[in-house]
């Protein structure tokens, strides 16, 4: 994934889809096995042995019958679990998504041409707003580069969703509309939409068969800036995405039955290429502290995010950037992927526009005026209200670890994720007295649509290492026997997983055939040890490598009583964002931040005394 080629001239982007594998179903007994290890750090051993008498008839009994109804679902799929995945884990949420399920992330742009400045938000939106809208351009073309882990071709269907896509909220499930084509697929929407002061305006990309260029896209910024800021404010409907689900899907229907034009503005937003929302925060940023801009990124004013578009992205009047984006339709690499084309473009022009600036005269933004009558406007005022009161409570921070990075860690024989999830896995031990549960990320995006799988970090050897960490009268020795054992459990894991042997999607595909077949849930998911462990969506942590890349990423924590912890590995450095909850007492973001990254510096301590 690092060595990522950005433009392609001989491959076609999607020429490798129909020839990937399908995901595989893992052998029953493996995943029961991996599944009874990774429960053993939260149980004592009298309860590890009702857990395994568990696990054992669950393997003897419906578990095995359930096995060969998911081998026949495989059968007729060539990805068993992509549309249970969309529905179970994003679609069917009631709650806010906006809230609980985007991703964002700041840009890393202030450390190159563009540092924190009044005065410079359209200058600056309209030199990033042409690079993303040439990468949309390479991608309609089939020109950006086939991503590869080593020499395996990865899926690239989610490329396909950074564009044109947008989550239309359902009673009951949700719906992803996608109007994203490539040039010989026919047709694409072409039309940018901008949020600014509670207003909505859409303007073309193309003009005359051409892409507007910078001055362009500055002629019209300016123009529906200068009319924000001295006409009234909107009725700022956007901030409806931010309700909860059931709620967002009655008032559309309400709006639309109010004004069939309101159905029109709606599709207009659903079908642009992506949105630009223009916010009046200003907020602080430092190649060493990106909280602030990250916090605003991911929890900011409501009026200016649509929360539903796949990629927004956020220009803040002091110049900072930000990306907002839906999670459902995509994961975070292919969003990483386009902003290191984008970052790669500002850096070789020095973050300005060196082509002509001719403007020509094209049609000026129009302003979509949604009919909204008192009580449409009650309900923004609540969801208002009701959103700030619940975004207040959000502890956040981004901070740059620069000590070292990446190059250190490598030449000192560790794998640079697993260096960070170990320190990770010390901390929470330091910090709470006992092992966290903790989800990452792995890509099985080897397989065809492949999305996710769970990596459980927090192993036996984790814990018997973070014990010894914690131990005076342990030797470095043996501290250091135990951290490569630590290592080499994780690094297998990983690799399992990311060739389709892990056990959490297989265990959620045993669960889901009950559930369709009306069956009983099994004991195995009623068990105390399987909500312990993190199942079910109960993870502590919740926490993924946003790549080796200078793109950080951020989403809320899994649980009231956990963390969202993110972080970008760079050569010299290390980024992270850690998350928790201010009602609950128990976690602290900033003191978790601050002790991995001193268990970064005792992990390499550590190394250094061994040689010695």
């Amino acid at each position: 994934m690092e060595n990522q080629v950005l433009e392609s001239s001989e491959e076609r982007t999607f020429q490798y889809q129909d020839s990937l594998p399908s995901l595989p179903v893992p052998l029953l007994d493996e995943s029961l096995s991996k599944y009874l290890d990774a429960v053993k750090p939260f149980l004592n051993q009298e309860e590890y042995q009702r857990t395994e008498d568990i696990v054992k008839k669950f393997g003897n009994g419906i578990g095995k019958e359930l096995h060969q109804k998911l081998l026949e679902r495989a059968k007729t799929r060539r990805n068993w679990l992509e549309d249970w995945w969309l529905n179970v884990t994003y679609l069917d949420l009631r709650i806010s998504t906006q809230i609980h399920c985007n991703i964002a992330g700041s840009a890393p742009y202030i450390e190159s041409y563009w540092p924190p400045k009044e005065g410079t938000q359209i200058e600056r939106a309209c030199v990033y707003i042409w690079h993303t809208l040439k990468y949309w351009d390479l991608l309609r073309a089939e020109k950006v580069a086939i991503e590869r882990s080593g020499n395996v071709v990865l899926d690239m269907n989610q490329f396909r969703m950074l564009f044109c896509t947008c989550k239309i909220p359902g009673v009951t499930r949700d719906s992803i509309g996608h109007y994203f084509k490539t040039e010989t697929e026919g047709e694409c929407p072409s039309h940018l939409v901008v949020l600014c002061r509670g207003r909505v305006f859409a303007f073309d990309a193309i003009h005359e068969g051409n892409m507007v260029t910078p001055p362009e896209i500055f002629r019209q910024l300016t123009y529906i800036q200068k009319r924000c800021h001295s006409e009234p404010d909107g009725p700022g409907l956007a901030a409806l995405t931010s309700n909860e689900r059931t709620k967002w899907a009655e008032l559309r229907q309400y709006l639309i039955d109010l004004d069939p034009k309101n159905l029109t503005h709606l599709e207009k937003i659903q079908k642009s290429v992506f949105v630009v929302c223009l916010d009046d925060s200003s907020p602080h940023a430092t190649p060493e502290d990106y909280s602030e801009v990250t916090r605003l990124g991911l929890t900011g004013d409501p009026t200016v995010r649509w929360g539903d578009k796949s990629y927004s992205s956020i220009f803040f009047s002091n110049g900072t950037c930000s990306a907002f984006c839906d999670h459902s339709p995509l994961d975070a690499m292919a969003l990483i992927s386009m902003f290191s084309y984008v970052d790669k473009k500002l850096i070789e022009n020095e973050g300005k526009w060196k082509g002509s600036d001719k403007v020509r005269d094209i049609p000026w933004p129009e302003e979509l005026v949604f009919t909204v009558d008192q009580k449409v406007i009650k309900e923004i005022e609540c969801t208002k209200e009701w959103y700030y009161k619940k975004v207040s409570d959000l502890q956040l921070v981004t901070y740059a670890f620069t000590s070292f990075g990446k190059a250190l860690i490598k030449k000192k024989k560790f794998h640079p994720d697993t260096f960070v999830q170990l320190a990770l896995q010390l901390a929470f031990y330091k910090c709470h007295g006992r092992p966290g549960c903790c989800y990452e990320t792995a890509t099985t995006r080897r397989f065809y649509h492949g999305r996710t799988e769970t990596i459980r970090s927090c192993t036996m050897e984790a814990v018997e290492w973070c014990k010894s960490m914690l131990d005076p009268s342990d030797s470095t020795y043996q501290r250091l026997q135990l951290m490569h054992k630590a290592f080499a459990k994780h690094n297998k894991m990983k690799k399992e997983c990311e060739n389709g042997k892990g056990f959490d999607r297989h265990l959620l595909g045993l669960l889901l055939i009950a559930q369709e077949q009306g069956l009983p849930v099994p004991e195995l998911y009623m068990d105390n040890a399987f909500t312990a462990s993190g199942g079910g969506g109960n993870f502590v942590l919740s926490t993924s490598l946003t790549g080796y890349t200078s793109f950080n990423g951020s989403a809320l924590p899994m649980v009231h009583h956990g963390y969202g912890f993110f972080y970008a590995i760079r050569d010299d450095r290390i980024v992270a964002t850690c998350c928790s909850w201010k009602s609950c007492p128990e976690t602290d973001a900033e003191v978790l931040c601050r002790t991995v990254f001193q268990c970064l510096q005792d992990m390499l301590q550590l190394t250094v005394v061994a040689q010695l």
